[in-house]
């Protein structure tokens, strides 16, 4: 997604929370660096906050109501859309995006998010329970997919007592993340496509078949390529994780869905890292209604799934691959054999089991090239990430 610069025309959108009051601090940061800003409010926002504090700090009228007869006589809401080069929601409540989610446009933000065909970024605030709420999660799964960009939550103490994430990102960090994405860094103007977590394999509409991946190197992987300028997508197995900040993300469930996502996304792609751990075999002929237990034995046939890194690796002029081996024993050998196997340019090998690799937040990896190797010694998951990405960018380039 393209940055704001100085000029630009930012349409910041207040939705109601507590962190409205950040708001106030992001608009003044804007206008600091030179962008143009008007406000629109909801009318919760206006609860938490007055509109005279925006319009002191931007110079600009604030909009709250869509039928605002001296603005919308001449079409006001259209003309806020066309004028902005970009649209910012901080604070992003639970509420309005589900509303946004869904398409409806009751009010003059929500129509304004439907009118505007300018690139569109929310901060999310919300308590932590509502942040983690399966129709939270599958709302923003729904923008992501649709090019929303997230911004965030931070973790942290609530306004309600809460500890966890869900507070909305400092102003600063909002305008750092906005203003200077993607500009320097060994991955600048380059597009990524990350792979992470499980993948379940249906066995009966209640029963699955999936592993212990936690999806947490995949994420700490996305996050250090966009933090080395990548333009990030991020194609995510069900795990229950933020999106890094300036990642587009869409979750998926099986091997065969992520398989789809990829190769629906892999146009101008430059680096494939296939850090998902894809479920070899599914089941053949899942069944449409819960199994019951009747039988002493029951027998499963499975089916091989298709092969994601290889078929992506054998692609004519395809990405730079990065694939993953998750070993229990001789970890030099069989990432070995998986790199020559699958034609990949480079694998990042760890041993799993009992406190490794999976669902722990320390890893490490030994990671082998043809013609090379680099041990990377035990540390946090992000450390071994930017790491990893540093060895990366050398043979890429």
């Amino acid at each position: 997604m393209k940055g704001i610069e100085a000029g630009n025309n930012l349409l910041l959108g207040v939705t109601g929370g507590i962190a409205a009051y950040k708001s106030v601090e992001l608009a003044r940061l804007f206008r600091k660096a030179g962008v143009n800003v008007r406000v629109v409010m909801t009318e919760a926002a206006t609860r938490f906050v007055g509109p005279m504090s925006f319009q002191a700090v931007t110079g600009q009228p604030v909009r709250v109501r869509l039928f605002d007869e001296e603005h919308e006589a001449a079409m006001g809401h259209i003309e806020l859309a066309r004028w902005a080069d970009h649209l910012l929601i901080a604070p992003a409540s639970a509420d309005f995006l589900a509303r946004m989610a869904h398409g409806l446009g009751d009010d003059l933000l929500s129509t304004l998010c439907l009118a505007t065909a300018a690139p569109v970024t929310v901060a999310p605030a919300m308590n932590i329970h509502m942040w983690s709420h399966p129709a939270t999660r599958a709302n923003l799964s729904l923008l992501t997919e649709r090019g929303v960009q997230v911004l965030g939550p931070a973790s942290g103490e609530q306004a309600c007592g809460d500890t966890g994430p869900g507070r909305m990102l400092e102003a600063a960090e909002i305008v750092s993340g906005l203003m200077y994405p993607r500009k320097t860094g060994l991955f600048s103007g380059k597009r990524v496509l990350v792979t992470a977590g499980p993948t379940r394999e249906a066995v009966d509409p209640v029963r699955f078949i999936s592993n212990r991946s936690s999806g947490k190197m995949g994420f700490a992987l996305a996050e250090a390529f966009a933090g080395q300028g990548a333009e990030v997508l991020l194609v995510a197995g069900p795990v229950k994780l933020d999106t890094p900040a300036g990642v587009r993300r869409i979750d998926v469930q099986s091997a065969r869905q992520m398989h789809e996502a990829v190769f629906d996304n892999l146009q101008g792609v430059d680096v494939f890292a296939a850090c998902a751990a894809v479920a070899d075999y599914r089941p053949v002929s899942p069944s449409d209604q819960k199994i019951k237990k009747n039988a002493e034995r029951m027998e499963l046939t499975l089916v091989r799934n298709p092969d994601i890194l290889a078929d992506v690796a054998a692609l004519e002029n395809g990405p730079f691959t990065l694939g993953f081996a998750a070993e229990t024993r001789a970890l030099a050998d069989n990432a070995g054999t998986k790199l020559a196997e699958k034609g990949v340019d480079m694998i990042a090998a760890n041993l799993v089991g009992e406190n490794l690799g999976f669902d722990v937040e320390q890893n490490a990896l030994l990671v082998l090239w043809p013609g090379g190797e680099a041990t990377l010694p035990v540390q946090d998951k992000k450390s071994l990430a930017r790491e990893l990405i540093g060895i990366l960018a050398e043979h890429y380039q």
